[in-house]
C-alpha cells in the first residue's frame, strides 16, 4: 500500500489511474469508493484506505452506488508480482475457491489453509474466503444488470451456496436487495442471449496493435475476426464458451455465451488476461521512456499492451508448433489439431466450431500434423501438465514452471520465455534469441551476438516483457523480415535448439 499521503493525494485529485490500485472507505458514511469517484471529499480523519475490495467489506463498508468500485480494472499487481498473494488472487478470479473451497486454493500454493489465511490477511486486508464473497458479489450484479435470469439462478451462477447467502451478501455489499440493484441498472441493451459485460481498461490503449496480433494468427476454427470484433471458442471449468470482444472508449465489450453460467467470473478474467487490461501504462511508460534506448519506442507507443492468453496451455502448444515456421503455417497445423483432437461446439457459431484440444487428448495422440522431434515435444508438454509435472494454471509458479518446460525434449529458453510472457504474464520475460527482436535491435544500432543483447535486456528489469513487445512492434512497422510478429510465435527461421 501507498503512504495514507499518497493515497489521500490521489483521491483529491480525483486520479483514475489509482483505480484498482486502493479503495477508500469513509467511516461517516459506511461507504467505500475508487479514488476517482465524483462525490464530496471525506475529511482526513474519516477515511480509511485498503489495497482490495474485499478488505473494505470485511471492515463493515458496503460499496458505492456512484461510482461502483468493484467495476474498475484490476490492481496491475497481480500481474506484475510473482508472490503467493498475487498468484492467490489470480486463482480467486479463476473461481477455485467455488470450486474446491480454501482446502484446494491453499494446496495449490503449498500452503495450509491457516497459514494462507494469515498471509492474505497481512498482505491484502482480507482472507480467502472474503476475496471470494467479493468476487461473487461482483459477478452477481454483472448478471443482475445485463440478464434477465431469474434471481435464484442468478445466485447459483454466481457461485454462492445457497439464496439466502446470496441475499445476506448482496445487501451487504450493495446496501439494496437484488431486485434493486436489477431495476436500478442503467445499462440496458440488446443481448441476443449473451451475458454483456464492460471490460474497463487504464488509457491509453493501443488497441489497434493488440488486434493485430489476434487476427496476425487465427486459428480457423477457434478463432475469427468480425469488423472490430474478435470471436473465439474456449473450454471452460464446466462447459464451453463464445468470446466476443469489441473495442470501445475506455472499455472493451464483452459479450459471453456460456454453456454454464457458472464460469461466468473466470471467463471475463481471462478476457482481460488475453487483452492486458489491468496493466499499468502510465507506470510501464514512466520506467523505460527513460530508457535511451527503448524511448522513442515507448513515447511513440504510450499505451501498447502486451497480449496474454485464455489458456497457458494453448498458448505453449502453440508455441511448439511454431518453432522454425512462419507463423500462418503454424496457424494452419494450429487449426488441425483444433479440427482432430477437439471437441466440437455443441452450436457452432460462425466460423468457430471446435474448443482447443486438451491436455489429455494430446498427450495420447500418436499422430500429429509436424515433424516427430516436434510431436515427440508437444505429446511430452501435454503428458506433463496431465500428470501434474508442469503447472500452467493461472496461480502458477513461474520459476517451477519455466524449469518444467525446459526440461522437455525440444523446448529450450525461446519457448519457455514465450510461455511465461504471453501465458503466464510475466512481466519480465524476455525471448533475446528471438530472430524479430534482435532485427529491431540491430535496426536500433546494438550487435547482433547473443550475450550483449542479454547485458542491454538486464537495464529493462523488472518490465522486460514490456521491452520486448515494443521491440516486436517496432520491427514490424519497419516492415523487417521475420520481425513482423508483433509477439514471437511462430518467428520465421527461429532456432529453438533442440534439447535432449
Amino acid at each position: 500500500m501507498p503512504s495514507f499521503e499518497q493515497c489521500y493525494r490521489a483521491v483529491e485529485s480525483r486520479d483514475s489511474r489509482f483505480d484498482g490500485w486502493i479503495y477508500i472507505a469513509v467511516t461517516s458514511t459506511g461507504i467505500y469508493c475508487r479514488p476517482s469517484c465524483p462525490a464530496t471529499m471525506p475529511k482526513r480523519q474519516n477515511s480509511r484506505f485498503y489495497a482490495t475490495a474485499a478488505a473494505a467489506q470485511e471492515a463493515g463498508f458496503r460499496a458505492c452506488r456512484r461510482c461502483l468500485p468493484d467495476a474498475v480494472p484490476g490492481s496491475p499487481e497481480w500481474d506484475l508480482r510473482a508472490d503467493v498473494a498475487a498468484r492467490a488472487m489470480r486463482l480467486v478470479d479463476d473461481g477455485v475457491v467455488e470450486r474446491e473451497g480454501v482446502g484446494g486454493l491453499a494446496a495449490r500454493l503449498g500452503y495450509t489453509p491457516r497459514h494462507l489465511g494469515r498471509l492474505l490477511v497481512s498482505e491484502l486486508g482480507a482472507g480467502p474466503l472474503a476475496l471470494a464473497r467479493a468476487r461473487r458479489a461482483h459477478t452477481a450484479r454483472l448478471l443482475l444488470e445485463t440478464t434477465a435470469l431469474p434471481i435464484t439462478d442468478v445466485a447459483f451462477a454466481a457461485g454462492f451456496g445457497s439464496v439466502r447467502q446470496f441475499n445476506d451478501t448482496i445487501r451487504t455489499v450493495f446496501a439494496s436487495t437484488p431486485t434493486e440493484v436489477r431495476q436500478a441498472s442503467r445499462r440496458k441493451e440488446p443481448t441476443n442471449g449473451a451475458v454483456v459485460l464492460r471490460l474497463p481498461y487504464r488509457p491509453p490503449y493501443d488497441v489497434d496493435s493488440v488486434w493485430r496480433y489476434l487476427q496476425g494468427r487465427l486459428v480457423p476454427g477457434l478463432e475469427e475476426v468480425d469488423g472490430p470484433t474478435y470471436r473465439r471458442a474456449v473450454q471452460l471449468h464446466h462447459g464451453a464458451a463464445i468470446l466476443e470482444l469489441t473495442p470501445g472508449d475506455g472499455f472493451v465489450r464483452c459479450a459471453l455465451r456460456l454453456d454454464d453460467l457458472r464460469d461466468l467470473g473466470p471467463a471475463a478474467a481471462r478476457c482481460r488476461r488475453l487483452l492486458h487490461l489491468d496493466a499499468d501504462p502510465a507506470g510501464v511508460a514512466e520506467v523505460l521512456g527513460r530508457d535511451p534506448l527503448l524511448g522513442p519506442l515507448v513515447r511513440a507507443r504510450p499505451g501498447l499492451r502486451v497480449p496474454g492468453s485464455v489458456d497457458p496451455f494453448e498458448t505453449a502448444v502453440r508455441a511448439v508448433i511454431g518453432q522454425q515456421v512462419s507463423v500462418s503455417a503454424a496457424a494452419t497445423v494450429a487449426g488441425r489439431l483444433v479440427t482432430t483432437y477437439a471437441d466440437p461446439l455443441a452450436h457452432p457459431s460462425g466460423s468457430l466450431t471446435h474448443t482447443f484440444p486438451t491436455a489429455e487428448s494430446l498427450a495420447s495422440a500418436d499422430r500429429l500434423p509436424m515433424p516427430k522431434a516436434r510431436t515427440r515435444t508437444l505429446t511430452a508438454l501435454a503428458a506433463g501438465v496431465v500428470r501434474g509435472d508442469l503447472d500452467l494454471s493461472p496461480g502458477a509458479d513461474q520459476a517451477e514452471a519455466d524449469a518444467a518446460l525446459r526440461a522437455l525434449p525440444g523446448l529450450g529458453p525461446w519457448t519457455a520465455s514465450y510461455v511465461a510472457l504471453r501465458g503466464l504474464g510475466d512481466p519480465d520475460a524476455f525471448p533475446g534469441t528471438d530472430l524479430g527482436i534482435r532485427r529491431a535491435l540491430v535496426r536500433l544500432g546494438v550487435e547482433d551476438q547473443p550475450q550483449a543483447i542479454a547485458a542491454l535486456a538486464e537495464r529493462w528489469r523488472p518490465l522486460r516483457s514490456y521491452a520486448a513487445q515494443h521491440l516486436w512492434t517496432h520491427g514490424s512497422a519497419a516492415g523487417l523480415d521475420g520481425g513482423g510478429e508483433t509477439g514471437g510465435l511462430g518467428t520465421k527461421n527461429h532456432h529453438e535448439g533442440q534439447a535432449a
